[in-house]
């Protein structure tokens, strides 16, 4: 059983908010009573997850965005704030993956892209976050990197280089923004169960049983496993915490 948390009378953003981890935490900040923004892409995924939290009478507002367009990202946290009046915590989660390649052979467009959202993406989300949580002196921001951020695979250049980045943002981020009440973290997931992964297995470009087995614990995790290392990073009972990348990959990197 999870820890339970009071978060009413808070407010979340959490990008790539649609499906796999980020929905499972929209949901579970919103089943913590806190008011949440969905930001994603997938316009049509994120009407039905939308419809989804305020149908289980949730205060809910969805708003289509690109992460790797800074602008957008901008708009939507301040649509945030400007509807629910606060920003308090933020999960920046969206990103994408891509085909194992070598690295000699690797397109300069493909970088760009898988760079654009998983780094840059970040990048733009925790700066627009940050400028709304700076002014009322408190908040918790938790990136998405992966044991990727942390480890090196043949095949996955451009990823890990994404993810080890987002590892670099966190800590210096953390440290800027400690003294000012807000509190910068990273989760690490492992191989976890979500849309994404599922698409990599049904390409032939990852195989189910071996992931499972490359992870001490023998099997992949879940979305709302890595929603509950999110939502502690943003509890009180984690107040003491800042800059970590925290591995949620069930042993993978501790070997």
């Amino acid at each position: 059983m999870n820890p339970t948390y009071d978060f009413t009378g808070r407010v979340a953003f959490v990008t790539g908010a649609s499906s796999g981890m980020g929905l499972a935490t929209a949901r579970a900040f919103a089943e913590a009573g806190a008011a949440v923004t969905l930001a994603d892409v997938d316009a049509d995924a994120l009407a039905a997850s939308e419809t989804e939290l305020r149908e289980a009478g949730h205060r809910v507002l969805a708003v289509r965005c690109d992460v790797a367009d800074e602008d957008q990202v901008a708009a939507a946290v301040s649509a945030t704030v400007d509807t629910f009046g606060s920003l308090d915590f933020a999960y920046n989660n969206a990103g994408i993956q891509s085909p194992t390649t070598d690295a000699a052979d690797e397109p300069a467009e493909v970088f760009d892209r898988v760079n654009g959202i998983n780094l840059r993406g970040i990048w733009a989300s925790m700066k627009h976050e940050l400028a709304h949580m700076r002014t009322q002196g408190s908040g918790a921001i938790v990136n998405c990197s992966s044991l990727g951020g942390l480890v090196g695979l043949p095949g996955r250049a451009a990823y890990h280089a994404s993810k080890h980045g987002v590892i670099g943002l966190t800590r210096s981020a953390a440290l800027e923004y400690a003294p000012r009440g807000i509190r910068v973290n990273a989760i690490c997931p492992g191989t976890i169960e979500t849309p994404m992964v599922t698409r990599m297995f049904d390409s032939g470009d990852l195989d189910r049983d071996e992931a499972a087995a490359n992870q001490p614990i023998g099997r992949l995790g879940t979305a709302e496993e890595m929603a509950a290392a999110v939502l502690w990073l943003c509890s009180p009972g984690a107040s003491f915490v800042v800059g970590v990348a925290l591995p949620v990959d069930g042993g993978y990197t501790a070997r």
